[in-house]
């Protein structure tokens, strides 16, 4: 009897003969046209109307993307394919888990930001999905009607890029009636469908096995077909191996960089060709903040319906339509509706959860205090933490998590509850909104408070400072990036700091910060002085790099904590926090210089500090890093005087020959004893400070690690005296 594996071979051989005479018949055989689309086929239910079309003038339905293909007509640049800017996605998303199949019908709305006219457009979505349809839709307001709405000839290829996990997409272009001239906009109908299932391809040709290539790419429309794979177990430490449990997340969709759900505009873009591909995604973040996003969803179900939704990081209860009302788990179809909001930094992003939500983790709330729901209907326009809803008086729940796992519960509910104490005293007694977890096995998502993550490893004491992080996100948000990001990895730190010590936390700190070192700026002393050549940097108030708005923000919170104070930035941000929800949002603005210099005002005076110096050159502006040295070192006897008795006098002389003006800590050793303070050293200039220690000094450390620098985090120097100290008199 054939073993499986044979059976597998032969199937294998018989497939590649079938393929091979197919190839040879379509070379032999003329093309015929594509047959039309059958009448009457139901894309959409329960989603509104959508914009007429001319029916008896439609074109026959596309054929399939072919990798290779190439439509005819000039060939689009990668400054073409990156002059179109999305300003408004209108999203109608019909899902099948069961099948891993989705149908979309996206009305998108386009800006030429180029220089020059576009004849032609082109548009990606992943390449397992295939274009049916695009129409040009008159501008203006209102239902268009159907002899104004314009169907575009519409070709489609595969063209490889990592933009998407399958490591190519499916690109079509469309040629416009007339060109779009720079700044002109214009409204687009497009319909396609497919399936979307979770894709290591990309990572594997980089060199990743299967199993960690699913675990980085686990984006699908169903089940992971290697979850029981990605299961943590107890080989990671304390983390006790997960049981095997159905599914709780049925659809995981993050967005461009990961999996083209929706349709996105770019050149082709590769992991392995720098950070490219990353610096892509944070420019189209930025580019698209204001782009308005609305979702109708619609998810097939067979069985017990889907419970909840969460879009862009908002989360929506589903309600189920059922065939049959009279059988509890039949078929049906769940939907919800996401009102238009500003896209905000981030990329869109769906998930539908199988399992009803878990509150844990309370926390004590004053009366006066005030909570929304993770899953209350969003209201357009406004952030969670801009109109709070009102919540009965008592505790607050951190955490609600979506989990089959009901063993893994407790300990993540004990590690959020001994989190939670730090940030209360940083940011206030309760959160805004509790961290919505969604148990994956896959490696981490999060999107403000939302998280999607192993509760099984979250739950560690190693995730500790990760989930930190995330609860971060909980207690504030204020739609800036180095603002949110940067706070949550600093508080991260501070946590690393308060169960660790501070060498541990400045190790953490000096590893995340040590990629900047290569990737900032430099500055010479006559760019400083000609501000019109000097390199113009990232700022932080813009950046759209991880590594300025999460890494390099991170050392900025921890350097004002050093300047301004542990108890006066603690006020500062309670303050900006309780304001910004008091006033509905009026500190959430457009320009993130207003709400950066209305901080620092905050901070100067919970503080009694100027900071103006500091906002200039690490948060308005970029100014690289400084480049610290220890000049010279003078030590010398100081008599017994009147209060005080006798001592040392270090002189200690240090130079910047770095841009940006930094407070920096400057310790100095005496026996068992350290006295550390901090010395302003302006860019490209000496600074000289004198320290008094009680016993003969023999050590002077500049910088702990906790300031970046271009090169060295720390310098140090002996204490060398010209002759014997204890020849020094009084």
């Amino acid at each position: 009897m054939p073993t499986p594996r044979t059976l597998r071979m032969v199937c294998l051989s018989l497939l590649t003969l079938l393929v091979t005479s197919l190839a040879a018949h379509a070379q032999s055989t003329p093309a015929e046209p594509p047959l039309p689309p059958p009448r009457g086929q139901v894309l959409f239910q329960s989603h509104g109307e959508p914009p007429p079309t001319p029916d008896d003038d439609a074109p026959p339905q596309p054929p399939a993307a072919v990798a290779g293909q190439t439509p005819s007509g000039p060939v689009l640049t990668d400054a073409q394919r990156s002059s179109l800017l999305f300003t408004a996605y209108d999203l109608d998303a019909r899902l099948d888990p069961a099948n891993g199949e989705m149908t979309m019908r996206a009305r998108v709305t386009l800006r030429n930001i180029g220089n020059q006219p576009l004849s032609r457009i082109a548009l990606q979505i992943s390449s397992s999905l295939i274009w049916a349809s695009a129409s040009l839709l008159p501008s203006g307001s209102g239902q268009p009607s159907a002899a104004r709405v314009v169907q575009l000839p519409l070709a489609q290829h595969l063209i490889d890029t990592d933009a998407d996990h399958t490591g190519k997409c499916s690109e079509a272009i469309l040629d416009l009636p007339s060109p779009l001239d720079p700044g002109a906009a214009i409204t687009l109908d497009t319909v396609y469908s497919g399936t979307l299932h979770a894709s290591g391809h990309r990572l594997e040709r980089i060199g990743a096995s299967p199993a960690e290539a699913v675990a980085a790419d686990w984006d699908a429309v169903g089940s992971n077909p290697v979850q029981s794979a990605l299961n943590f177990s107890s080989s990671s430490g304390d983390v006790a191996p997960a049981p095997p449990s159905p599914p709780t997340v049925i659809v995981a969709l993050r967005g461009f960089g990961d999996v083209l759900w929706y349709p996105a505009a770019s050149p082709q873009l590769f992991l392995g060709d720098g950070a490219k591909l990353f610096q892509a995604i944070g420019r189209q973040r930025l580019a698209e903040e204001q782009a308005t996003v609305h979702l109708r969803l619609a998810v097939v179900y067979r069985g017990a319906p889907p419970v909840a939704a969460y879009f862009c990081g908002r989360g929506l209860r589903l309600a189920p339509h059922p065939d049959d009302p009279s059988v509890s788990d039949g078929t049906g179809i769940a939907t919800a509706d996401f009102p238009a909001e500003p896209l905000d930094f981030r990329q869109p992003s769906l998930f539908v959860v199988q399992q009803p939500e878990v509150a844990l983790a309370p926390v004590s709330m004053p009366p006066s205090a005030s909570i929304s729901s993770s899953l209350s209907p969003p209201q357009p326009g406004v952030r969670p933490n801009a109109s709070p809803a009102s919540h009965p008086a008592g505790p607050v729940d951190v955490l609600s998590v979506e989990s089959s796992d009901p063993d893994a519960l407790p300990a993540l509910a004990d590690s959020a509850e001994r989190i939670a104490p730090l940030l209360q005293a940083w940011f206030g007694p309760t959160p805004l909104v509790p961290l919505s977890v969604l148990d994956h096995p896959g490696d981490p998502f999060e999107d403000l408070a939302l998280l999607v993550a192993p509760i099984r490893k979250l739950s560690s004491s190693a995730s500790s400072p990760a989930l930190a992080h995330s609860l971060t996100h909980a207690w504030i948000q204020t739609g800036q990036p180095w603002f949110d990001e940067g706070l949550a990895q600093f508080i991260s730190l501070l946590w690393i700091e308060q169960t660790q010590g501070r060498s541990a936390a400045i190790l953490a700190l000096n590893n995340l910060i040590q990629p900047l070192n290569i990737a900032e700026v430099s500055f010479d002393s006559e760019q400083q002085a000609d501000a019109a050549f000097a390199p113009a940097g990232e700022p932080l108030i813009s950046a759209g790099n991880e590594l300025y708005y999460r890494r390099k923000a991170a050392a900025v919170w921890w350097m004002l904590r050093n300047i301004a104070g542990e108890p006066a930035l603690q006020q500062a941000l309670t303050l900006w926090r309780e304001e910004t929800a008091e006033k509905n949002g009026l500190f959430n603005t457009d320009d993130a210089a207003v709400q950066a210099v209305a901080f620092e005002r905050l901070l100067e005076k919970t503080s009694g500090k100027d900071l103006g110096w500091f906002f200039s050159d690490w948060i308005l502006r970029d100014r690289g890093l400084p480049d610290l040295s220890i000049v010279d070192v003078e030590p010398s006897r100081l008599p017994a005087g009147k209060g005080h008795d006798a001592g040392w006098l270090v002189s200690v002389t240090v130079h910047n020959d770095g841009a940006p003006a930094v407070d920096v800590p400057l310790s100095v050793r005496s026996g068992t004893f350290t006295t550390t303070t901090l010395i302003h050293i302006p860019g490209f200039s000496n600074a000289t400070t004198r320290v008094v220690v009680a016993s003969l000094p023999t050590q002077v450390i500049l910088n702990d690690g906790s300031t970046p620098e271009i090169r060295a985090s720390s310098h140090s120097r002996q204490v060398i005296f010209q002759r014997d100290p204890s020849k020094f008199q009084n």
